[in-house]
């Protein structure tokens, strides 16, 4: 997402679009920056590893508990309340965050409010891929007791007391690995899927049109490529820039669960009207999905191949009913709008569990039945 710089005065009105417009489209200055000497990898070593990396491991997804999530290291549970000591930091992005520490030393970025939507999809779009076996940072739906923060950090300095409380909140704990980058933040861009090497896994290519077809289910809308990772696993290092089980991932999907837009729109993800609407396939006949293209992304309607559908749609029908309830009741979208687009003078329902578990069973309906080319 765009960066956004706190309490700096406003750009002249003239140049101001320019400006902005370079930012997207750069994906922030911050991205520009070398990593430190030796980490960093030629161009050769990072087309060589996305050639050769992986995009899916084997779960038992009939097994998978969807509500307590990855049993990673610092994992949350569901709701529980976390206590912090406020950490002032600058941060990317566009969605109301800030900085806290559990312990010394140890920091978490919380993402909060009940109109931020990367709240409520981060948490069901990372559940969701790693019950399918695709990688995702695990996201944790917590509420967070913040010592010496701001009534609402991203807005300004303005206390409200000693303790602050931001519920609902959401908290990410990374993959544990090394980021393989020519420069910080260079990620992979949706095109370079298409590139597979003679020592890529079998299977890779449908793996990775499973990939793109669950991107679109989705709606994953902010898919600029600072936002997707190539992942050297934690214990796959192999010296300082070497690797020998690379992983693509996507490494931000808090805007999904709604209708993709140029413009990625908080108001249009975790949308229950918007997403529902969305078919699956743009062009059913040639198997061409439906993901509108935003104005930073690396990623509209992708063609998929029958070998990739397939895939997908063999992995979508093992999550059963109580599942899919516990992945919504987990993401709390009770506290989300049914259309977070409508008139906020007006009321607009909140969203029924049961309404997500038939909407997505209805869209999963339309990439198990159907057949593609090729």
């Amino acid at each position: 997402m765009p960066p956004r710089v706190h309490r700096k005065p406003l750009l002249a009105k003239r140049g101001a679009w320019f400006v902005l417009g370079l930012s997207l489209a750069l994906g922030g200055c911050a991205h520009l920056k070398s990593l430190p000497p030796g980490q960093a990898l030629t161009r050769q070593e990072r087309q060589e590893a996305i050639r050769r990396a992986g995009v899916w491991s084997p779960t038992d997804i009939p097994s998978v508990h969807l509500k307590p999530g990855p049993d990673a290291k610092g994992a949350f549970t569901s709701n529980e309340w976390v206590t912090c000591k406020y950490k002032k930091k600058e941060l990317s992005g566009a969605s109301p965050k800030f900085v806290c520490e559990t312990s010394p030393g140890h920091e978490v970025k919380v993402k909060y409010g009940a109109r931020n939507a990367e709240i409520f999809g981060e948490v069901l779009s990372t559940r969701l891929f790693w019950a399918l076996g695709f990688a995702a940072d695990p996201n944790y739906p917590v509420r967070v007791r913040c010592h010496g923060c701001p009534s609402d950090p991203w807005a300004g300095p303005e206390m409200a007391g000693a303790v602050a409380e931001f519920d609902p909140a959401a908290i990410e704990r990374q993959i544990p690995g090394r980021a393989m980058e020519t420069k910080k933040n260079s990620g992979w861009a949706w095109s370079e899927l298409e590139d597979i090497g003679p020592k890529a896994a079998p299977g890779a290519r449908a793996q990775r049109d499973a990939l793109k077809l669950l991107a679109a289910f989705v709606q994953h809308t902010d898919n600029k490529a600072a936002n997707q990772r190539l992942l050297c696993p934690e214990g796959e290092e192999v010296g300082r820039t070497g690797c020998r089980r690379p992983a693509l991932m996507i490494s931000d999907l808090g805007l999904t669960f709604g209708q993709a837009s140029l413009m990625s729109r908080n108001k249009s993800s975790v949308s229950l009207e918007d997403w529902r609407q969305v078919p699956v396939w743009k062009d059913p006949a040639r198997c061409v999905a439906e993901l509108k293209g935003s104005f930073t992304g690396s990623f509209s309607n992708p063609r998929i191949r029958e070998a990739g559908r397939a895939f997908l749609a063999s992995l979508l029908v093992q999550l059963s009913d109580a599942q899919l309830r516990d992945l919504f009741v987990n993401a709390r979208v009770k506290q989300r709008s049914s259309n977070p687009s409508a008139d906020p003078d007006k009321d607009a329902p909140l969203a029924r569990v049961d309404e997500w578990v038939k909407a997505f069973k209805l869209k999963r309906a339309q990439i198990a039945d159907h057949r593609c080319p090729g």
